[in-house]
């Protein structure tokens, strides 16, 4: 997704991020990720196995593909160069059907050493409010001179 250039002059601390909405959580989407990660862990992908693991609703989604969405909400607001950093706490496991919504804001703007810095925190939830994964992030941002 294209994003517009965005400046350090165009963020206060307080402002909030586009809020990224993704589709329901399918298990065609488990298996792929599982095949493109590598992480074939039958917890995603074997219903069974994971109500025996002690998941009572069968399988779950990945912890990475929770961060992927974390990743891409960031890089969708400020674009992948200017990301430096970003961080995930994992609070709960996702779900096929769960609708994961991530919504973040502004914490900190600053200048250090030279560079022009934007610090965020983020919380994806599911469609019952859950915490999913909370999280940072830190930017350089350009100036627009």
């Amino acid at each position: 997704m294209a994003q517009a250039k965005l400046y350090f002059e165009d963020v206060s601390e307080g402002s909030e991020l586009p809020t990224l909405v993704k589709n329901p959580i399918n298990e065609t989407q488990l298996v792929r990720y599982a095949g493109a990660s590598g992480d074939f862990n039958p917890i995603h992908t074997v219903h069974n196995f994971a109500i025996k693991a002690g998941f009572k609703d069968g399988v779950i989604g990945h912890g990475m593909l929770s961060m992927g969405f974390a990743g891409q909400f960031i890089t969708d607001w400020i674009g992948v160069k200017t990301l430096k950093k970003i961080a995930v706490q994992f609070r709960a496991v996702s779900k096929p059907k769960d609708i994961i919504t991530i919504k973040g804001s502004v914490t900190k703007k600053y200048t250090d050493g030279g560079k022009n810095l934007v610090d965020c925190e983020y919380l994806a939830t599911n469609q019952n409010g859950d915490k999913i994964i909370i999280g940072s992030a830190t930017a350089e941002l350009p100036l627009k001179n």
